[in-house]
């Protein structure tokens, strides 16, 4: 059975997870609209994930996905830390405010999370995928016995690979132009950054398993690309944020129309992790860095968090975790059931005739 089929969806679309963005109105709107929406519960802890889980399935009877954070251990470093929060305040200073005294780990990993798991497997939601890395194989089986279809980002082939060795059963090709955080397993290796088209295509030639692909994609003529390529989907987030079921912020909401729109930057400043967001204030900070080194992720994210709480009390936006990918100046806001009607209609234009589960493109083929 064909990955569009077994999550008996209606368009060949995925509406990326998007932590402290996508919200359970936001993932039932696109999910009801005929895509697979999803939220990202790797900001929370069990109890909230099961809040937000609970409320999308009262939301809609259709396919959904719930994705977790499953990063190595961040390693605590004292000292490192105390020199990252000196270099950063300055910047607490303009604010009128001190950084925090020290900082702390403020995501869990699901891989060290029993709790989590627990209630994912509890309330074991139609889809569940992973970002970062994979859980023990023991868990992956648990979660199979309780019938939740499993999906995984790569970022390049060595990855996938893993993916497939693990039993997963589709994969998130995510090109270098995504918005948010890289899902590379290892943050500390080289990054070959491949593209979506030339990371899609390898893992379509390479592997037999279903390929979404995802970065950069804001519209149906991306999305024909995409399935033209091999790709089963498509997954677009930042096409998303606009939405106004989305928890975005006035400011995020602002900047996605602005000239940081433009010039998207990668960065591991906010969070300790190589993420790609508009550009603004924070991510400036990149010229200022010198040889220095963020502690790892999350503990990073505590600094970054704790200094747009700062500058937005004082009614500064700039440093906010604006996520975004490089297809940001493409961005429309309305609601998600008619951006997901728009996809749609764009997508027939494009040639694509998406119907009883099937995807036929002119010219397309593995």
């Amino acid at each position: 059975m064909s990955f569009i089929d077994q999550l008996n969806l209606t368009v060949p679309l995925v509406q990326a997870p998007m932590a402290g963005v996508s919200t359970p109105s936001l993932a039932a709107a696109v999910s009801e609209a005929g895509g697979l929406g999803s939220i990202g519960v790797g900001a929370t802890d069990a109890a909230g994930a099961r809040a937000m889980i609970q409320e999308l399935r009262g939301r809609t009877k259709r396919a959904f996905n719930v994705n977790l954070f499953v990063h190595g251990n961040a390693k605590a470093d004292s000292d490192r830390e105390a020199s990252w929060l000196e270099w950063l305040a300055p910047r607490f200073a303009e604010f009128g405010a001190e950084p925090p005294p020290s900082l702390r780990t403020i995501y869990k990993s699901f891989a060290e999370d029993p709790e989590m798991l627990s209630a994912v497997l509890e309330l074991a939601p139609p889809v569940v995928s992973f970002h970062f890395g994979l859980p023990s194989a023991d868990t992956l089986s648990l979660l199979r016995r309780h019938g939740v279809y499993l999906m995984a980002t790569a970022t390049s082939l060595e990855e996938a690979r893993a993916i497939k060795a693990a039993g997963i059963d589709a994969i998130v090709a995510q090109g270098i132009e995504a918005g948010g955080h890289r899902g590379v397993f290892d943050p500390t290796a080289p990054d070959d950054a491949l593209s979506t088209l030339a990371l899609t295509r390898l893992l379509v030639r390479e592997l037999d398993l279903p390929v979404v692909a995802a970065g950069g994609i804001m519209d149906g003529a991306g999305i024909a690309a995409a399935l033209d390529l091999g790709a089963v989907a498509a997954q677009l987030g930042t096409a998303f944020i606009a939405c106004p079921e989305s928890a975005a912020d006035h400011a995020y909401r602002a900047a996605l129309r602005g000239p940081g729109a433009y010039h998207t930057m990668l960065t591991s400043l906010i969070s300790g992790r190589p993420a790609r967001a508009l550009a603004n204030r924070f991510t400036a900070l990149a010229d200022e860095l010198g040889g220095r080194v963020p502690p790892d992720y999350p503990i990073a994210y505590d600094a970054g968090k704790a200094l747009h709480a700062a500058a937005k009390a004082k009614g500064e936006h700039g440093f906010g975790a604006q996520w975004a990918g490089q297809g940001a100046p493409l961005t429309r806001a309305m609601p998600a059931a008619r951006l997901v009607q728009a996809l749609r209609d764009e997508l027939q234009y494009c040639g694509s005739d998406f119907a009883a589960g099937e995807v036929t493109r002119t010219g397309s083929g593995k």
